[in-house]
């Protein structure tokens, strides 16, 4: 290769010229025996994806400043090529890949400058349909079977008009091929399960999930870590093979073995956030060898390149400067110049000579049919009734603690009389048991359901499985039953154990009123939940809450008493509405209340009308109460649901 002194004849400018007036004609350069092959000329007409990108840098928020990661970086990655992005630990791979896949670009504490371009154009939405983004963190449904995985993705990412027969035959061969199919009916579960897929199958898995919808470009983030070097090379060889057919492939990849080395094609060397090699694997030993790196004999090059370029402690100042020596030096070498000469192709003939790719993505997108909206509500929401069903130890210990604790409620007021003073100090009571017992453990124990499954939330939406409202939807129904069952089960025993007014009508305005507290707190929780970014912090804000809605319910202070400046916290309480409901409901049309002592001075209580009134209730709020728990339900829900898409943006 021609020495970086310039020593060459032509500029980057009239090489460009020159090949776009040869654009019919096989374009080589005569500049050095070395020349890099993997950056042959590539007809526009072949099917595949250039992705180039130039004077690119990367800012990431830290705090209130924002902290450069990648520095000017230019480079280009051709159909046909499985590239290593290889460096230091904090040289930027993933956040320089990131960008690369559309996977940080809607980030708000991401600042990104510079191109990045598909055969000549800027990425965009397009690429969720076109290329597959593999992260490094493995994120599943755990009570999932390797199956159901599977055919849950091939439901949500394939064409609507494939056929299950297809669908089939696609998983199966991926799963066959990436050795997975002794494991179809295992369940994915969590790190230390019993039963459940190795940290290898489910990266293999997860590789397997990426390439249902055979993408044109492959992003894979550490795709080899955690893996044994069989499962690594067999990893790598299916990558080799994908680039063979004409897809991009490109990954970063830590620490690989020489073998694993020798398959890519090409390497991107970062360190600092800067270019220190783009080329040809073959020639990145030579390049530092030029500079007086040479690596050893028998050493591993990848381990080398990587250890070279490295920060090690106690020398971090000699190491940057090293560092910077090596990038500065590739800046103006002429394997730099052949990078900068294909990219300012690249972008001077994307217009035209890539017209016909560009369409053609633009085409299969517009060509591919998403499930339907009901299709896809009705998997997500199968996904996870199934995991609540499959998890069975958590809802079936709340309900066993439901029914234990109103049998133990019950139990206390086995003998008392209601139609007594007594009675109706008594039976209140029950009421706020039922009240209570139906608020504060459904409000708590829904704090973290969607926290827990937000990671794999936002990873799928950005895939473009489905969108924010599919998947509250789906998780909200898939929590139905279970916040309907349960206060009924809680009603049906201890409605009869403490003697509550024996009629159906009451027994069944008691249950759907419990049924109406329990949903508000739960969509109350969710909103908590997804308004704070940890469940610690969301329970410190909810605590206080609480007690508010205690003290307004009309059971521990008369509503009529309240001051002005706090009277006004009684609309938001729910225990309020269920409280007079239930009241309402066991004291309507009771004239017969006996007093046992006659004392002018302890007022005595002889009608349901006169027990309301002593409460602030009205016996005419009985409809607006049930209505207004259902519309505080829907109102929590909402809130939960925009809190949700805040959360999210930038995660």
């Amino acid at each position: 290769m021609a020495s970086s002194s310039g020593s060459t004849t032509s500029t980057s400018e009239e090489i460009v010229l020159q090949l776009l007036k040869n654009e019919n004609e096989s374009v080589e350069i005569h500049e050095s025996p070395k020349f890099n092959r993997s950056y042959e000329r590539w007809s526009p007409t072949e099917e595949g994806a250039t992705l180039v990108f130039r004077d690119l840098n990367i800012h990431v928020r830290d705090g209130k400043q924002y902290k450069t990661i990648i520095s000017g970086v230019t480079g280009a990655v051709k159909p046909g090529s499985l590239v290593a992005l290889m460096g230091s630990s904090g040289a930027g791979k993933s956040t320089l890949m990131a960008a690369l896949g559309y996977q940080s670009q809607n980030k708000r504490d991401v600042s990104i400058e510079g191109d990045i371009l598909l055969n000549g154009r800027p990425i965009g939405p397009y690429m969720k349909t076109i290329s597959a983004f593999m992260h490094q963190e493995d994120l599943f449904v755990g009570s999932q079977t390797v199956w159901e995985h599977m055919q849950f993705n091939a439901r949500l990412k394939l064409d609507r008009r494939m056929s299950k027969d297809e669908r089939d035959d696609k998983c199966m061969t991926l799963l066959r091929r990436l050795g997975l199919s002794h494991a179809l009916h295992t369940k994915i579960g969590g790190y230390g399960e019993e039963k459940s897929l190795s940290g290898g199958e489910k990266k293999r898995l997860a590789f397997a999930t990426e390439l249902l919808t055979d993408p044109q470009i492959l992003f894979c983030d550490e795709p080899t870590t955690g893996l044994d070097s069989y499962s690594a090379s067999k990893l790598v060889t299916m990558m080799n093979e994908m680039a063979a057919k004409g897809k991009t492939v490109l990954c970063t990849i830590h620490q690989p073995s020489s073998q694993i080395f020798a398959m890519f094609s090409q390497i991107i060397l970062l360190s600092e956030g800067r270019i220190a090699y783009i080329g040809s694997t073959v020639y990145a030993t030579e390049f530092l060898s030029s500079m007086g790196y040479t690596c050893p004999k028998n050493y591993n090059p990848a381990d080398y390149l990587v250890k070279t370029l490295g920060i090690t402690p106690g020398a971090e100042e000699n190491c940057r400067q090293t560092s910077r020596a090596i990038c500065n030096r590739f800046a103006v070498s002429d394997y730099a110049k052949e990078v900068e000469v294909l990219v300012q192709y690249e972008c001077h003939i994307g217009s035209t000579y890539f017209e016909e790719v560009y369409l053609s993505f633009i085409m299969q997108c517009a060509r591919f049919n998403k499930v339907f909206l009901v299709d896809e509500i009705f998997w997500l929401t199968k996904r996870y009734f199934n995991d609540i069903l499959r998890n069975p130890a958590v809802q079936l210990l709340r309900m066993v603690q439901k029914m234990s604790i109103a049998l133990m409620v019950g139990l206390c007021y086995i003998g008392t009389v209601p139609l007594t003073q007594n009675g109706v100090q008594s039976l209140q009571g029950a009421l706020v048991t039922i009240v209570c017992e139906n608020t504060f453990p459904a409000m708590y124990s829904v704090l973290a359901e969607f926290p827990n499954n937000i990671p794999l939330f936002v990873r799928e939406n950005k895939a473009g499985l489905y969108s924010p409202a599919m998947f509250y939807s789906a998780k909200t129904i898939a929590m139905l039953p279970g916040v309907i069952i349960e206060p009924i089960l809680f009603v049906l025993i201890i409605y009869w154990l403490t003697g509550l007014r024996h009629a159906v009508d009451s027994f069944i305005l008691t249950a759907v009123s419990a049924i109406l507290v329990m949903n508000v707190s739960c969509a109350c929780g969710i909103f908590f939940s997804n308004m704070f970014d940890t469940v610690n912090n969301a329970m410190l804000c909810l605590v206080p809450f609480d007690y508010i809605l205690m003290i307004t319910s009309g059971f521990f202070v008369n509503l009529s008493s309240l001051g002005k400046h706090i009277a006004w916290t009684k609309y938001l309480s729910w225990l309020m509405y269920g409280m007079e409901s239930l009241t309402i409901v066991q004291w309507r049309g009771v004239n017969n209340i006996t007093c046992e002592n006659i004392n002018p001075e302890v007022p005595c209580l002889r009608t349901g009308n006169e027990v309301l009134t002593q409460y602030s209730f009205s016996e005419g709020h009985l409809g607006r109460n049930l209505w207004t728990m259902l519309v505080m339900c829907l109102l929590f829900h909402m809130c939960a649901f925009f809190a949700l898409i805040k959360k999210v943006r930038n995660k």
